[in-house]
């Protein structure tokens, strides 16, 4: 009590977005969770596609919930950080579930590649043929990756804590201010390698598979027929791209994050990471609106809400 805590409207505002946007994304996300589950148990049965949006959607939950916690939390009760060992754990956390969400992401338009696409090549054969007892063992993989980067994290994250953590009375008391340069340089490269590869998978994927639909359409035209695989390929095409499209978007905007913060500018930071948030949300919908089964549970259960 002997400490007042000032809150400006900006942060004020911050904790508003951040909590539309957190509050929408989790919502949207436990619907994908929950409609997935459901329809596991009454069919018994969970193809690749489901398993990767069940991970998609789990993974992206609580990134979202913790993503709001530590924004609430350093608004509303800064000193919590003062608490050992909570904001290490809040940042590991928080990386476990963003790199989980993008190495998933990035391995999604993978997988839309290799189902769909039509190539002679034999490791290509081999993947298409492979691809469903793949899935289990990526999903694996990116857990245990995802977790010795979350370790690593949570360790240069509470040595830069234990150097170079002081407080300041000024204008919010408790506040910690960390040297940015000295201590998370590993963790932005960590950050930057991940992102840059995931977004590689993504661009390749997207590549390869609108050179399959012109292959495909280029077929088709000399037959004058058209048939179920080019709308596949479409569908497929438009899926990739709307997420290649808010990858490269997410994926610039880390790279301001990381600029920004080097340079200790945050006057256009808030914008960005408003947008960098944004990601989680924004691709759910796109997700939802490709998948037939989510988007009519989707529109069913938004019609009974309206009827009610």
């Amino acid at each position: 009590s002997r400490y007042k805590f000032n809150i400006t409207s900006h942060d004020v505002m911050a904790m508003v977005i951040t909590t539309a946007q957190a509050f929408a994304g989790m919502w949207i996300n436990a619907f994908i969770v929950s409609v997935l589950c459901i329809a596991w148990v009454k069919k018994k049965i969970f193809n690749s596609n489901e398993k990767i949006l069940l991970f998609l959607g789990c993974s992206r939950f609580w990134y979202l919930c913790i993503t709001w916690v530590y924004s609430f939390l350093s608004v509303i009760y800064p000193w919590c950080f003062c608490i050992y060992p909570l904001p290490q754990l809040l940042v590991a956390i928080q990386s476990f579930s963003n790199f989980a969400n993008s190495w998933v992401s990035a391995f999604l338009c993978g997988f839309y590649c290799i189902k769909i696409a039509n190539f002679r090549h034999i490791f290509f054969i081999y993947l298409k043929v492979k691809i469903d007892r793949i899935v289990p063992w990526v999903l694996l993989g990116s857990v245990l990756l995802s977790l010795v980067i979350c370790i690593l994290v949570y360790d240069i994250t509470d040595e830069a804590h234990c150097n170079n953590l002081n407080f300041t009375i000024v204008r919010n008391p408790w506040k910690p201010t960390v040297k940015v340069n000295e201590h998370f340089f590993p963790i932005f490269f960590i950050t930057g390698f991940v992102f840059a590869t995931a977004f590689m998978v993504a661009v390749f994927s997207a590549l390869l598979l609108l050179f399959s639909l012109w292959r495909h359409k280029r077929k088709m035209q000399k037959n004058s027929a058209k048939n179920l695989s080019t709308d596949v390929h479409i569908k497929a095409m438009k899926s990739i791209l709307s997420f290649f499209l808010i990858y490269s978007i997410n994926f610039t905007c880390l790279v301001l994050i990381l600029i920004y913060l080097r340079k200790n500018e945050n006057p256009a930071l808030f914008v960005i990471i408003v947008f960098h948030y944004a990601f989680p949300v924004v691709h759910s919908f796109i997700l939802i609106f490709s998948n037939p089964k989510l988007e009519k549970t989707l529109l069913r259960t938004l019609s009974c809400v309206k009827c009610k």
